[in-house]
């Protein structure tokens, strides 16, 4: 907007007519009385008022600004964007006024839209087949979805509500997995059908004060589907192995009854062995599976790491990386030396020199260590991913259950294994396979 005079040329407009009033009455009155000094007092008096006035005419539009700015603030302050000033001035004040008008239109629709967004992410969380429980550091729920309500309260509402007065009354299933902190599955009967959850607990600080969000995910279908593909892969991998035996059993039990009436014993003989090569390899297999399905409970007891690195050097070459601990550990000690047999096996048969391979062992923040490392190939990134699933395996005969039952054994003293290369520049340098086993028993 073009201005027809600014803030500065009306305040001097305002002075200089202030001044030219003074000057002229300085000058009548110099003319009335004879006394100059008398004349110029008396005019100095009668020029205030105009002064004044003239001031007060420049300063009233400024304060009734500030007097509407600072009530648009404390609108701002309460959330009301919908106020907006008149700005009928062409001056410096009137851009002003404008411009605090424009952003009071920009903040409404960035409000505008701030609701419609958060209402579309309310519809979102409320209606997710994820229950969601949001509980404040004094356990009182801020935030619950629908799944949420009807996990935990029958539909009812929770907000508000102490957390801990609403899981009395839920299944203890559910109460331990909320007591415990921590990632975990958990089954519960839900309408008189078994519902498999897997409970997930993170803490964060939202509007500076503690919070906990727990998160209950239905996982009966996706572990049915699971279960359903990991069974036909079962019956494909007992199958195949079942068929790469039985086919040259049955063919060679028909060439040993040929032998037989032909009278041609010392071939007969040999069939005979390798039926019985063949059949013993089958039963190896069908005992690995037998072995994995049925793993007993770990028998604690205290070993002597001198006395147990003997024993595993008397079946697999290695070297030993390190100090032996002089303190004993606690742990089943057919076990974990059936864990580092086949890992030490493996060790040899991916292609590393006997020289190569080292295990060490350590006690690290109240865990037991023990890594292996060889000198082999390593493994590529889809290999370690699946590497410790059942069932997966590279070997052309292999059944996929050696790192699977090593990690079963494991987990079940409450430790855990993990699988990385060995790191020698840009390239690998070997797989480094890591037990750790809790120390306090």
């Amino acid at each position: 907007m073009n201005r027809r005079f600014s803030l500065h040329g009306k305040l001097a407009i305002a002075l200089a007519g202030a001044v030219a009033f003074g000057v002229l009455l300085g000058v009548g009155l110099a003319l009335y009385f004879e006394d100059a000094r008398t004349a110029i007092a008396v005019a100095l008096l009668a020029a205030l008022p105009a002064v004044l006035l003239a001031a007060r005419a420049m300063i009233e539009p400024v304060l009734q600004l500030l007097r509407g700015l600072i009530a648009l603030i404390d609108g701002y302050r309460d959330g009301d964007f919908s106020i907006s000033l008149a700005s009928p001035r062409s001056d410096e004040l009137g851009d002003l006024t404008r411009a605090h008008n424009q952003l009071g239109a920009t903040l409404r629709e960035q409000r505008q839209g701030l609701v419609q967004r958060e209402l579309l992410l309310d519809t979102v969380v409320q209606n997710t087949p994820v229950a969601l429980v949001l509980v404040d550091a004094g356990n009182r729920v801020s935030y619950a979805n629908i799944a949420a309500r009807h996990l935990f309260n029958d539909g009812r509402a929770m907000n508000g509500h102490d957390f801990a007065a609403i899981l009395e009354h839920c299944p203890q299933a559910l109460q331990d997995a909320v007591a415990s902190g921590e990632d975990a599955l958990f089954g519960v009967e839900l309408s008189g059908q078994d519902e498999v959850y897997h409970a997930s607990v993170r803490g964060f600080r939202l509007a500076s004060q503690p919070h906990r969000l727990l998160l209950f995910r239905r996982m009966t279908r996706e572990l049915s589907r699971q279960e359903v593909a990991t069974w036909k892969k079962v019956i494909r991998v007992i199958s195949h192995e079942l068929n790469n035996s039985l086919a040259p059993i049955s063919s060679m039990a028909h060439s040993g009854a040929e032998l037989a009436r032909r009278g041609d014993l010392v071939r007969v003989s040999a069939v005979f062995t390798s039926i019985g090569e063949r059949a013993r390899h089958l039963h190896g297999f069908i005992g690995g599976y037998a072995s994995f399905a049925k793993l007993p409970a770990p028998r604690l007891q205290h070993v002597d790491w001198h006395a147990f690195l003997a024993v595993l050097h008397e079946q697999w070459q290695f070297r030993i990386d390190g100090p032996v601990p002089a303190e004993p550990a606690v742990f089943d000690r057919a076990q974990i030396e059936q864990v580092l047999i086949n890992l030490l096996r493996n060790a040899h048969e991916c292609g590393s020199p006997a020289d190569a391979i080292t295990l060490s062992v350590c006690c690290v923040a109240g865990e037991w260590r023990i890594a292996i490392r060889d000198g082999g190939p390593g493994m590529s990134e889809t290999v370690l991913a699946n590497a410790l699933l059942p069932f997966y395996s590279t070997k052309r005969s292999g059944t996929g259950l050696g790192l699977a039952l090593a990690r079963e054994i494991v987990e079940a003293h409450g430790g855990r294994i993990m699988l990385a290369n060995c790191a020698d520049g840009d390239a690998r340098s070997g797989l480094c396979v890591t037990l750790m086993l809790p120390a306090a028993r």
